[in-house]
């Protein structure tokens, strides 16, 4: 994130198909699944990937635009997998309908009508074209009705779609008047600590630590366990086909998930004087992660990445700034004395064998990204820390909803006399 980077939204409407031309939309979504999966084959074959656009471009029976995106679409697929992933090369391709991706006024256009509603029309194949009203939430037609009148909202790519055999159009804006504010003038910083099963959040401002959380979402791990346990079934079984299935079933879990926690994170946020969300740049621990296959499989798929993209993509939208600080031993030391030891850590206990200082060790994780993110974007330096407020954990239900916080134990200096800590696992 840039320290004046504008904002970005993403607004999702349905299509209401006034002409009788919604297979004609279906029929270019299968062409366009047909062209990401070329796309994804000829990449897996050594072909030239500055060659494949103009060659998709003159094969498609998709206007040129629209092939042009989708394979900028796949090729970013592709780039993605090397850069990230080193098990075995999975296939990528996708089945049934494919999202449309297209430029404004190039591959779609929207205009208001007389009734004030949002008129529009996609391009679905060369000089054939789709065309209706959008249907949505008053929130979203009202930026989109913005955009169209005032440009204080500039209208992006969009991607036509079918979500559960309904036509859907999602429009990408980006506010042209209001920018993120610099990180240099934030008087909170928010250390955001994301681990398998939570995320660890603490709230510090040159007085001390405002506050403290920790956000549970067991349900995410157990998830990918059990879909890669039917994966691996359904292999054995012989039924590939099945297994595109499969993995779709549990991206939109995982996405859906993901959305609320980083929801969750900007929410609490927001009640700060003017906080910046301050991460782990986590771009290099996957090439240093080898504890052995299993092991290895868990670290690999846990969601650090995307929870942090739909956080600070949230956060930019509410003028929320985000920053990026080294890890290096931001689990292992101590967040009072600062002493480092890796044997401090077992499971979600820490405890310093310098201070005997006890704590959760997620949410000590979190005062010391948060301790560090004062120190590089801020020009405010922070007190020694003699104590951390006491422990709140939430758990996410599946409907979104977050229950009630369950207070544990205060964590002090020495608070090992009595066996206590601020945690109850």
């Amino acid at each position: 994130m840039t320290d004046e980077q504008a904002l970005i939204k993403t607004l999702d409407f349905q299509l209401d198909i006034r002409s009788d031309n919604e297979s004609l939309l279906h029929d270019a979504c299968l062409e366009s699944r047909s062209v990401y999966n070329e796309t994804i084959r000829l990449a897996k074959e050594d072909e030239d990937w500055d060659a494949i656009p103009d060659r998709m471009a003159d094969d498609a029976n998709l206007v040129k635009n629209t092939t042009q995106r989708v394979v900028a679409k796949a090729l970013g697929a592709m780039e993605n997998y090397y850069e990230y992933d080193d098990f075995g090369q999975p296939s990528h391709t996708k089945d049934g309908a494919y999202p449309l991706r297209a430029n404004y006024e190039e591959g779609y256009n929207l205009s208001l009508t007389d009734d004030s509603n949002v008129a529009f029309r996609i391009s679905a194949k060369p000089y054939k074209h789709v065309t209706g009203v959008l249907k949505g939430s008053d929130g979203h037609l009202d930026i989109l009705t913005t955009a169209l009148e005032s440009g204080q909202w500039e209208i992006g790519t969009a991607e036509a779609l079918f979500h559960n055999d309904n036509p859907e159009l999602h429009v990408t804006v980006t506010n042209t008047e209001q920018t993120v504010r610099n990180k240099q003038d934030s008087q909170t910083v928010v250390g955001v600590d994301v681990n398998e099963d939570n995320v660890a959040l603490t709230a510090l401002s040159e007085s001390g630590v405002e506050d403290t959380l920790v956000i549970d979402f067991p349900e995410i791990k157990f998830e990918r366990h059990r879909y890669f346990t039917m994966r691996k079934r359904v292999q054995n079984a012989g039924k590939d086909s099945i297994h595109d299935t499969l993995d779709g079933r549990e991206e939109r879990f995982v996405r859906d998930r993901l959305h609320k926690v980083s929801r969750h994170i900007v929410e609490w946020s927001r009640q700060f004087e003017k906080p910046c969300i301050v991460f782990e740049d986590l771009k290099e621990m996957r090439d240093s992660i080898d504890y052995g296959t299993r092991m290895n499989r868990r670290l690999h798929h846990l969601p650090f990445r995307a929870l942090q993209f739909y956080t600070s993509y949230k956060a930019s939208f509410e003028g929320i700034p985000t920053g990026w600080i080294n890890p290096e031993y931001t689990s292992q030391q101590c967040p009072l004395c600062g002493h480092t030891e890796r044997a401090n850590r077992n499971k979600k206990r820490f405890k310093c064998k310098d201070c005997a200082h006890q704590d959760h060790s997620d949410r000590g994780a979190s005062v010391n990204i948060a301790v560090k993110g004062t120190k590089k974007h801020q020009d405010w330096n922070v007190s020694a820390l003699n104590s951390l407020p006491t422990v709140r954990k939430v758990r996410r239900q599946a409907s979104g909803a977050v229950d009630a916080p369950t207070v544990t134990h205060p964590t002090v200096r020495g608070s090992s006399a009595d066996g206590q800590m601020g945690v109850s696992d």
